[in-house]
């Protein structure tokens, strides 16, 4: 059973870092030693055993440092089993039903033989960095629509795999 777990995101106002903190913290209590790293700090995944990759998405891409992330490590994560999610529509679409990784990131899937990936609803609150991000809020059209049940059930998810016998 893998006992290190990376979860690296890549965020603009912090929204998909929390989300990555609770996946960590939810493979931790599952007896898995599990970190939540910004995607840029990180400069190595020689020491973990599994990787989550996250982040926000912007205009139907991943946010740069999540992107980065993978191009730079690429070599290191295709021995080791892989989970994405993103974080994005500002409606309860993702909630409602399955939404397909947009195209990057279903090449980085086909790349890497990534195990899964799940979308979760975004959050863009008032306070969010950008002129397009500021412009949605000031629209109505923001909010929080994340749903931490569905992250935590991910991440528990996640935990049962990695405890089972097909773990790469």
């Amino acid at each position: 059973m893998p006992r290190k777990v990376l979860v690296a995101y890549g965020t603009k106002n912090g929204s998909t870092a929390q989300i990555a903190q609770i996946v960590a913290e939810v493979l931790s209590k599952a007896g898995l030693t599990a970190e939540a790293l910004p995607a840029r700090s990180v400069t190595s995944v020689s020491s973990y055993d599994a990787v989550v990759v996250g982040s926000g998405l912007y205009a139907g891409r991943w946010h740069k440092d999540a992107r980065r992330f993978v191009r730079r490590h690429r070599r290191s994560l295709a021995p080791r089993p892989i989970w994405l999610f993103s974080s994005g529509p500002l409606d309860a679409s993702a909630s409602e039903r399955d939404i397909p990784p947009v195209p990057g990131v279903r090449r980085v899937m086909d790349n890497l033989e990534v195990t899964e990936h799940v979308t979760f609803g975004g959050c863009l609150e008032e306070g969010a960095e950008g002129r397009i991000a500021r412009m949605i809020v000031r629209s109505g059209k923001g909010g929080d629509f994340r749903d931490f049940t569905a992250i935590e059930a991910w991440a528990a998810h996640i935990a049962e795999e990695l405890a089972g016998p097909e773990s790469r």
